[in-house]
């Protein structure tokens, strides 16, 4: 589903997971073809910098993410461009953000939503536009309504928040209660998540992705696509000969390989 008009704008996509960043790209090309993607980023502080090169009109912004989360970022992004959230999390906030300044989508998104989202985001734009060829007074601050909003976003989801501090694992005939204090790391592949501690190791079969919106993430920091980690485990990070940084894990010989991606989370390296 297309619009009509044709408003021509730039847009950043920033979401920490490729394939994500890319069903959005093909379904914002389909929506509003004469939007053209200028830029992507994979965390919030790249998302911030990459604003400063490229000054996109419109910025559509995951929420979870690690480093600087899309909230935290969207408090400065909001000052540039108009804020789309794109995310997994159906908060109180969904109405607040039904507002032509900024919006809040759903994964997956829905073509038609997609499309109404497109439809408002062009109208703000060419007010936007109007307002300066007339040379009229300047809107409302936008970027005021938007800090608000994210500051009671903010508040939100601080307020009782129950992180998952359990892990169920089947061991034959019998379920195994894993404390999240005793978990070392979580490493995916397409059917399982391995969970491992330093006596052991299981298998589950909840995905990555849920366990890191389920888990408190000051405790569990996403290392690379396929693992998650617990930050008090980690002993020491190093670079190997090809500069890449690995983790090295109390009470656990294996190392962990951190992603191109994530190496913002040791930025002293």
């Amino acid at each position: 589903m297309s619009i009509k008009a044709t408003t021509t704008a730039t847009a950043m996509i920033v979401d920490d997971e490729t394939p994500m960043r890319e069903q959005l790209r093909s379904r914002l090309q389909q929506a509003w073809p004469q939007l053209s993607i200028i830029a992507e980023a994979a965390n919030g502080i790249a998302a911030i910098e990459q604003a400063e090169i490229d000054k996109p009109d419109i910025i559509f912004l995951d929420i979870r993410m690690p480093g600087k989360n899309g909230i935290e970022a969207a408090s400065t992004l909001a000052k540039q461009a108009l804020i789309v959230f794109v995310t997994a999390y159906d908060e109180y906030a969904i109405q607040a953000f039904e507002r032509g300044a900024m919006d809040y989508l759903l994964k997956p998104v829905e073509a038609e939503r997609l499309a109404g989202t497109c439809q408002r985001l062009q109208k703000q734009l060419e007010q936007r536009q109007q307002q300066a060829k007339q040379a009229l007074a300047p809107a409302p601050n936008q970027a005021t309504q938007v800090e608000q909003l994210l500051t009671q976003l903010m508040q939100h989801q601080g307020q009782n928040r129950e992180y998952l501090r359990w892990i169920q694992a089947s061991v034959g005939s019998s379920l195994r209660m894993i404390s999240t204090k005793e978990i070392l790391f979580f490493r995916s592949d397409e059917k399982y998540t391995l969970v491992q501690t330093e006596q052991a190791e299981f298998l589950i079969r909840k995905s990555l992705k849920e366990l890191e919106d389920e888990l408190d993430p000051k405790e569990f920091w996403r290392i690379h696509r396929s693992t998650l980690v617990r930050v008090s485990a980690i002993a020491e990070v190093t670079r190997d000969f090809r500069g890449r940084q690995l983790i090295a894990l109390k009470g656990h010989t294996e190392k962990l390989e951190v992603s191109r991606n994530h190496t913002h989370l040791f930025q002293q390296m």
